[in-house]
């Protein structure tokens, strides 16, 4: 395989490359960027509009390069520092490099729309992201001297959305792309919601950040635990009336759009898929609390007509663009045996673009390559989720919080676990304080691998648990809750959470005693039980079914081990708080409006409250 070299490393020159590395990260940045012309320039597009672009050749090009292109809002008067870091393996390869802001975003002209719509199929006349990158391909193969006259393409996050949007049309010389952490859906399951619940937190304080001014300006919170600012804001219809005064687009577009309709359809990219045009490397982290939703979306969609097997799936053990950064050994207090980052930049990454770019070397790369976290080692893979190695298993919920791969018995019919969920004490996310998302010293990066033990004692979080593994228990594929419940109120959020629980002795690592690391979760607004598009209330008192993606996983559950399973209704100031009594606009709900509610969750052999996983045979 391509990468059991890299396992032959010892221990003890794999750490002192880390301290190496880290010792003259800065030196090796500005040696790298030194060996570069910088070209700054602004190109125009097909409507006259001008881009800020920054252009950088190697000083020693003795021949024909290909170019690597990043498309971003976030500014590019600091590109040349990755060449140091997250495109140091590229720049060593040997690249012709492009940075460009796009439309109305620090340098550029024009005006700036978040996640500007792609254009209809067969439409000439409007611009998008796709359109800007193809005019800035073609300047470039006119004006930068000695390219190859092919073009690559990669980027995290919005910079891996101008990615994907730069593929639908693509310019014929566009010949490698790699849209990492890409979203896809900003209402099924990416940034700004998930299944119609809104991501409160992030949500307002991204939109305030990008919309402010044309560079980045963070909110100014007054209180360093903004749990307590988010719960005295109150309703969703005041931060307009207190603080935004209609000024933020992005927000105004929450409150107008709450359900799932035309506007939000526009913006996802996925109708627009209709091909594979370009070679694509989709590339996700197993804990990205941004994007996790949307790479492997994406890779689904292409997948549908991925006809010349150039499609590729790499998910890593990693937190939103962590695979560009740093070493990849741990992520908060979870370790993972092995430098996972820096293996994915030169033993993928690399040679991916090399081999498409460059006709150099041979491409040994599966159709998906997955980490799998617990046993700590990179699995391959024919299809995603694999398609003949897993068998599926239900994990039901029994009596006495056990969790069981046995259903209940027809003599359990009935049966159920309540809690009484009050809007005005919404259970935190992660542990208190929590600070602003992208404050100094914010846990926001590493929320997702937290201890779960700050919520054991709270009254308002049901749970399951096995008793410990007898051997390990290892899934790959898709993870689905299907959960009866029913509620006092009119309406209810759902919140998922599939937990491994550590032995209470480690002897490699005292701390991880008993830790509870959340391997995978989800929220589900119940009022979309039937239709995204249209909300119904939920009627009180009644059982309804709930099937709620957990999303993809690749992981080993330890001999052992215990798997948990939890289940609540807040999930505070991550997703907004449900009033629990139907409004037809949550965002302008008022306060009389939130209620008191208690939730039952069936466990019974006519509503089977479990979690369906894919077991690796």
């Amino acid at each position: 395989m391509m990468y059991e070299h890299y396992y032959r490393r010892s221990l003890t020159v794999l750490i002192a490359t880390v301290l190496l590395w880290t010792a003259s990260a800065c030196a090796t940045q500005d040696e790298i960027a030194d060996r570069f012309a910088e070209i700054d320039v602004m190109i125009e597009m097909r409507d006259g509009v001008r881009l800020h672009t920054k252009i950088f050749s190697p000083r020693d090009q003795r021949e024909p390069l290909p170019i690597i292109m990043k498309r971003t809002p976030y500014g590019i008067e600091r590109a040349h520092r990755s060449f140091g870091s997250s495109m140091k393996e590229l720049a060593e390869e040997g690249y012709i490099f492009a940075f460009q802001d796009i439309r109305g975003r620090f340098g550029s002209e024009g005006t700036f729309v978040m996640q500007r719509p792609a254009r209809a199929s067969g439409d000439t006349e409007s611009l998008d992201e796709g359109t800007d990158t193809y005019d800035t391909i073609g300047w470039m193969l006119a004006n930068v001297p000695m390219n190859n006259g092919r073009v690559g393409m990669m980027g995290v996050s919005y910079d891996g959305w101008t990615t994907i949007m730069g593929a639908l049309d693509p310019h014929p010389a566009l010949s490698a792309i790699s849209p990492q952490a890409s979203p896809a859906d900003m209402w099924l399951g990416d940034d700004f919601h998930h299944n119609g619940a809104f991501r409160l937190s992030y949500g307002f304080e991204y939109a305030a950040m990008m919309e402010t001014s044309k560079e980045t300006e963070q909110f100014s919170f007054d209180r360093y635990d903004t749990y307590d600012w988010y719960l005295e804001l109150g309703a969703l219809s005041n931060v307009n009336d207190k603080y935004l005064h209609g000024e933020i687009p992005t927000w105004n577009d929450y409150v107008a759009h709450p359900d799932y309709d035309d506007f939000w359809k526009r913006q996802t990219l996925i109708p627009h898929i209709t091909a594979v045009k370009v070679p694509t490397l989709n590339v996700a982290g197993w804990w990205d609390q941004e994007d996790f939703y949307g790479p492997v979306r994406i890779y689904d969609a292409l997948e549908e007509y991925d006809t010349e097997d150039i499609n590729y799936l790499v998910v890593g053990p990693w937190n939103h663009g962590m695979w560009s950064r740093g070493t990849g050994e741990s992520l908060g207090k979870i370790q993972f045996g092995s430098a996972t980052s820096q293996y994915y930049r030169e033993e993928v990454q690399a040679p991916w673009f090399a081999f498409f770019l460059k006709d150099k070397g041979e491409l040994n790369l599966p159709e998906a390559l997955t980490f799998e976290a617990g046993s700590n080692r990179w699995r391959e893979w024919d299809a995603w989720p694999p398609e003949s190695d897993t068998e599926e298993r239900g994990l039901f919920f029994r009596a006495d919080g056990r969790l069981s791969f046995e259903p209940p018995a027809s003599t359990e019919d009935g049966s159920y676990d309540e809690y009484v969920s009050d809007p005005e004490h919404p259970v935190p996310y992660r542990p208190r304080p929590i600070q602003a998302t992208y404050s100094r010293g914010s846990t926001w990066r590493t929320w997702l691998v937290e201890d779960q033990r700050f919520v054991d004692d709270r009254p308002d979080v049901l749970t399951w648990e096995t008793e410990p593994l007898d051997e390990d228990f290892t899934i790959a594929g898709d993870v689905v809750a299907h959960l009866y419940a029913s509620t006092t109120g009119s309406d209810a959020d759902w919140i998922v959470k599939l937990i491994d629980v550590y032995p209470e002795e480690v002897p490699d690592d005292f701390t991880m005693a008993g830790y509870e690391l959340m391997v995978s979760n989800e929220v589900f607004r119940g009022r979309y039980r039937n239709s995204f598009e249209t909300p119904e209330p939920i009627t009180p008192g009644v059982v309804f079914g709930y099937e709620i993606d957990l999303h993809t996983q690749s992981y080993t559950f330890g001999a052992g081990h215990r798997i948990m399973v939890q289940v609540q209704s807040t999930w505070f100031p991550l997703i907004d708080r449900n009033p629990q009594t139907y409004v037809p606009n949550i965002f302008e709900a008022t306060e009389s409006d939130f209620q008191v509610a208690t939730h039952r969750v069936y466990r019974s052999d006519r509503y089977p409250s479990h979690v369906r996983v894919s077991v690796v045979r």
